[in-house]
This record gives C-alpha cells, structure tokens and sequence, in this order.
C-alpha cells in the first residue's frame, strides 16, 4: 500500500491515497488551521468505522440477513499527555432490514472486532475499544 501526503499551507495537508482518492487534512485555527477538512485523528476514527462496517455489512449479506441500511456512532477518548492516542472507542452500530436476526447482527460485530478488522485491532493495543448495536425492522 502507497499514498502521498503534500503540505498544503499553515496545518493543511492534501493526501492522496494509492488508489489516487485525494483527502484534506487541517487543524483547528487555535492550532494554526483554517478548518478546512478533519482532523488526522478524525480520519483515523472514521477510517476505523469504515473497516469494521466493511466487515459487518460483507458478514450480514453472505449470512443472507436482508440488510437494508447500517450506520456507526462513535465516542472516543483520548491520553491527556502526549501521544494523545486513543485510549476509549466505542462503536454503537444500528441496522436496519427486514426480519434481521439480532444474533447474526451480534455474530457479525464479533469477527470483525476479533478476526477482521485490520484497523480496529491495530487501535485495541492502546485503546479499549467497546461495540453495541440495535436492530430496526426496515
């Protein structure tokens, strides 16, 4: 895997991935940033999200689950002292289809956070990551 990142101005970085998908980065203005796009550490809470839902969904439909839409919320805490890494993640997922059995929904969860997902793994070595989910008929 390959990606470039370009110092754009002030804390604005450009990076763009392999697979040539081009992404803003920059700080708060208190930190020397313009607000231009997320935080680094944001993207790597979303880019966390987006690998484990990867998972879920891929899980849910070879399980045959009717899924029809699947969302995240997370809360994250991080070290007061530097590196600020993460030290709390919790992942709150909602799906939703039709006649979705919560057992399968949990069962999905469960490997991704235990077998699959590269980047929640990687982030459990410093951070007590949690997950729970509700199931909507829809």
């Amino acid at each position: 895997m390959k990606a470039r990142l370009k110092w754009v101005d002030g804390v604005c970085f450009m990076g763009e991935s392999g697979s040539g998908h081009a992404v803003v980065m920059d700080g708060a203005p208190e930190g020397g940033g313009r607000n231009l796009g997320p935080r680094p550490m944001e993207l790597l809470l979303l880019g966390t999200a987006g690998c484990t839902s990867y998972d879920v969904i891929s899980i849910l439909k070879k399980s045959r689950q009717q899924v029809t839409d699947c969302w995240v919320e997370m809360e994250a805490e991080r070290a007061e002292t530097e590196p600020k890494v993460f030290t709390k993640i919790h992942f709150h997922f909602v799906v939703t289809g039709r006649e979705l059995k919560p057992e399968v929904v949990e069962r999905a969860i469960k490997l991704s956070a235990e077998k699959y997902c590269s980047a929640s793994i990687m982030l459990g070595k410093t951070a007590d990551i949690t997950h729970d989910f509700e199931v909507r008929e829809g």
